[in-house]
């Protein structure tokens, strides 16, 4: 009797009148809006405009969506095309199935479609939402949960998953639950960027290459506990294979990174300012008239202003002189006479 274990759920979909409500689906969805959030949340911190982030993952969530899905349709074809399967099960994708590897590939594709139109480098787009990623697929992971898949081998820790299902080949019982370690790792991975990124000043695509590498790490030695069907090369899982190339494809670039553009970009999206009166700025600058321009021709101003004040309080001054001064000509010498005359006649 097992004391302590992790249940399965009973279901993985809930009926709204006739509206399915799949686990699996509600796991993505969240995991798209905390990616987005965070990474917009980021790329503002970098000096960018609030909103890019989002407008970018409208071309990049659906291409990464479709690369997941082809991925996987690949590389498990015999789920979907051997005799006995029907193909049309290959597009029921609220069953279960995305290859992180095809989703990052074309969703990539698709950030690059976007980040062009808005005329973004894709470096530093990804540098912001790398962390994100990680946290979505941490989340993402407890899609596997529900539909009750993507197990360990057999195991009697605390902290086993209890199987109940029998469908697709499935045997109940105890099992290493792969995708809470899965979990857990990519929420060690999102902190590991963090954490890198602003001790480091990490630019240029080096904090996605940090994530890549990092999830690889962990993803190889997950694979190994995994009991699901896959394709073997050599005797190694087929996404242990892909995970080694993968990471040492990041780590490489994260040298060759660092050594050719060091440091961070100074600007990740033109034009974009947080200062409020940058748009001022930049009417004045369309003008022509830089500041050290305009500084000497308010010095001039002022100049003009104090000379103007000043002059009529010297006129002011001046009239009491004039007014005192002894009048001369024909009209100050009869005046002197008819003074006399009168003093006469007195």
């Amino acid at each position: 009797m097992e004391l302590a274990y992790i249940p399965s759920p009973s279901r993985g979909v809930l009926y709204l009148g006739p509206i399915p409500l799949r686990g699996y689906a509600f796991c993505i969805i969240i995991g798209v809006f905390v990616a987005v959030w965070l990474g917009n949340k980021r790329w503002v911190a970098r000096g960018g405009r609030p909103g890019t982030v989002a407008d970018i993952a409208v071309w990049a969530v659906p291409f990464g969506l479709v690369g997941g899905r082809l991925y996987h349709v690949i590389t498990d074809y015999e789920l979907y095309f051997s005799p006995g399967r029907d193909w049309v099960d290959a597009f029921k994708v609220w069953e279960g199935g995305l290859g992180i590897w095809g989703a990052i590939a074309l969703g990539a594709v698709g950030a690059w479609i976007g980040a062009r139109r808005m005329g973004v480098a894709l470096p530093a787009y990804a540098d912001a939402v790398a962390p994100g990623i990680a946290f979505a697929q941490a989340i993402g992971r407890w899609g596997n949960w529900f539909n009750q898949e993507l197990y360990g081998h057999e195991t009697h820790l605390p902290w086993a998953l209890h199987i109940t299902s029998s469908e697709g080949g499935r045997v109940p019982g105890y099992y290493h639950p792969t995708f809470l370690y899965e979990s857990l790792w990519c929420v060690g991975v999102g902190f590991l960027v963090i954490w890198a990124d602003r001790r480091f000043k990490l630019g240029h695509g080096r904090a996605f290459a940090l994530y890549v590498a990092a999830y690889c790490t962990g993803r190889a030695w997950i694979e190994y506990m995994r009991v699901d069907d896959a394709h073997h090369i050599l005797g190694v899982r087929l996404n242990v294979w892909t995970a080694v190339v993968v990471f040492l494809l990041a780590v490489t670039y994260l040298v060759l990174s660092a050594r050719r553009r060091p440091g961070r970009e100074a600007v990740v999206e033109p034009g974009a300012s947080d200062d409020p009166d940058a748009g001022e700025a930049e009417a004045d600058a369309g003008d022509g008239e830089t500041e050290a321009e305009a500084k000497p021709e308010g010095d001039d101003g002022a100049k003009d202003a104090k000379v103007d004040v000043t002059k009529p309080e010297k006129a002011e001054k001046a009239e009491p002189e004039t007014e005192t001064e002894p009048e001369s000509g024909p009209e100050a010498e009869a005046g002197v006479k008819d003074t006399a005359d009168s003093g006469k006649k007195g």
